[in-house]
């Protein structure tokens, strides 16, 4: 009876709140300045690894990104979990439709990723049959291996790939093999071996190659940088020398607590930890000044070509990444701003300089983004919603005002680059929304959170207990929904109200 009365509950939310796509589209709310993009633009795609807000502010290039184009204020991942926000990037599903839940089987990893028919879901094929030539450097998914062959006699490249420059574990930026278009080519320890500037080199080379054909593109260049081990290039190892992480009022809380279990038992950073959180932030600004120098090498050589004016350029990262906030050494996978609202900043035809976008936007939007983009309709399976309207100056009446998190406590391996967050202490699995204004967290012992963001921006204070039953019913119900919906059902996203 309960789980029938519930499930009514969920009906209802969706009846009232769009949540099953049934309400009409609304037109646009759309600026003066509202321009046309080219029917066919160029998509380059730069997605970095465990790059957080933080590190803006040592990046030129990418302060100009955000002068000369927009930025989303609020665009949070799904899961906060390397493979599972790249299976959602690649498809526009959330990982409880993708079934990609953590980096390594059975739960997750490159490999369920594709039995389950995420590379045939993926955005690529549709932009190649379309008539983009597509090209995807650097990192693909946790557990990919360059060497695969998927029972052919070269590397295997998945589908709606025309170019193909992959490698598996390029963490340490040297010393790793690169399947290049199904021929595995091996890069040493060399200075200019370093991973980050071989992508860059690849990308500019692609781009030139590609100015010459008028065939449109899309190139997605996925860097390791500036995941652990936190390794710089050669000419930035020295730079930076007296900076510290940045001490925000979540820094080495005082009192946690009001926290979840899993983080009342984490004792004050002492001296000696933070001693290395401030080189390991040292060590992760060295690392991205060699994506920003990339990003200023692919703009030039899209303006010597006479590209930019019809290239889209989007920038951004998987997940986040806290350093010291929480009494949390490096990590992520927790349901925290620090690791879930991650920068996105897009440049490229009619897209309104200088721009702010207030609104909730998930890694679900990013396949319908490219997708529309390139004049290709998402397909009905998509999660997300296109972000192009908001790359015009407008922005749709009907859109979403929650993000789902949604994550699942990957057990511990020693072949997981992220394995200190499944070690005893890490956040247990979990569902949550996040607003513009609040943070809601389902434990699945029981627990939860709520944050008043707005009064408490850090997250400092866990007002749960104090919640009317009223509103956490409601925000447990809108949660229930939210993790059972499916394509259209999930777009225009339940409102918290």
């Amino acid at each position: 009876m309960i789980r029938h009365r519930r499930l009514a509950v969920v009906l209802c939310l969706i009846a009232a709140f769009g949540l099953s796509g049934c309400l009409p589209q609304q037109a646009e709310r759309s600026t003066p300045k509202q321009t046309k993009a080219p029917k066919r633009p160029n998509i380059v795609f730069v997605l970095t690894d465990d790059l957080s807000w933080n590190l803006v502010a040592h990046m030129p290039q990418v302060l100009r990104m955000q002068r000369e184009g927009l930025t989303f204020d609020n665009f949070i991942m799904a899961d906060s979990l390397c493979c599972t926000s790249r299976a959602t990037i690649f498809t526009g599903r959330y990982p409880h439709n993708t079934g990609v839940r953590t980096n390594f089987p059975p739960d997750g990893g490159y490999q369920v990723f594709k039995d389950k028919g995420g590379e045939q879901a993926s955005f690529a094929p549709s932009l190649q049959k379309a008539g983009y030539r597509t090209a995807l450097l650097g990192k693909y998914m946790n557990g990919y291996q360059p060497n695969d062959t998927q029972g052919d006699t070269k590397p295997y490249v998945p589908p709606g790939w025309n170019e193909w420059h992959v490698t598996g574990n390029g963490y340490p930026e040297y010393d790793y093999n690169m399947n290049e278009n199904g021929r595995l080519v091996h890069y040493g320890a060399r200075p200019q071996d370093y991973l980050t500037d071989v992508l860059a080199n690849k990308g500019v080379e692609f781009v030139q190659r590609s100015g010459k054909s008028g065939q449109p593109f899309f190139i997605e260049i996925s860097t390791f940088a500036p995941h652990g081990p936190f390794v710089p290039a050669p000419r930035h190892a020295s730079l930076f020398g007296h900076l510290t992480a940045p001490r925000p009022p979540s820094f080495n809380e005082a009192d946690v607590r009001d926290k979840p279990s899993w983080l009342r038992s984490h004792p004050r950073l002492r001296k000696p930890g933070i001693g290395r959180i401030d080189e390991g932030f040292r060590n992760r600004v060295r690392m991205v000044q060699s994506v920003d120098e990339m990003i200023g090498r692919i703009r030039t050589a899209l303006k010597e070509r006479g590209l930019d004016r019809d290239t889209y350029l989007v920038f951004g990262s998987d997940n986040g990444f806290h350093l010291g906030e929480h009494r949390l050494a490096g990590g992520k996978m927790t349901a925290f701003d620090t690791d879930i609202r991650v920068p996105y900043v897009v440049v490229g035809p009619a897209v309104p300089g200088g721009r702010r976008v207030r609104e909730i936007a998930q890694n679900t939007d990013l396949a319908p983004t490219f997708q529309e983009l390139a004049g290709v309709r998402p397909p009905a399976t998509a999660d997300g919603r296109s972000l192009a309207p908001f790359l015009r100056g407008a922005t749709p009446a009907d859109w979403r005002e929650s993000a789902l998190v949604e994550h699942v406590k990957p057990p511990p391996s020693p072949l997981d680059p992220d394995r200190q967050d499944s070690a005893p202490g890490a956040p247990t699995t979990y569902n949550a929304i996040r607003t513009e204004d609040m943070l809601y967290v389902e434990y699945t012992g029981g627990e939860t959170e709520y944050y008043d963001r707005t009064r408490d921006p850090h997250e400092l204070n866990n007002t749960a207990g104090g919640l009317p039953e009223q509103r956490r019913r409601h925000l447990s119900d809108l949660l229930y929904a939210l993790t059972h919906c499916a394509g259209a059902g999930c777009a225009p996203a339940g409102r918290s109200r």
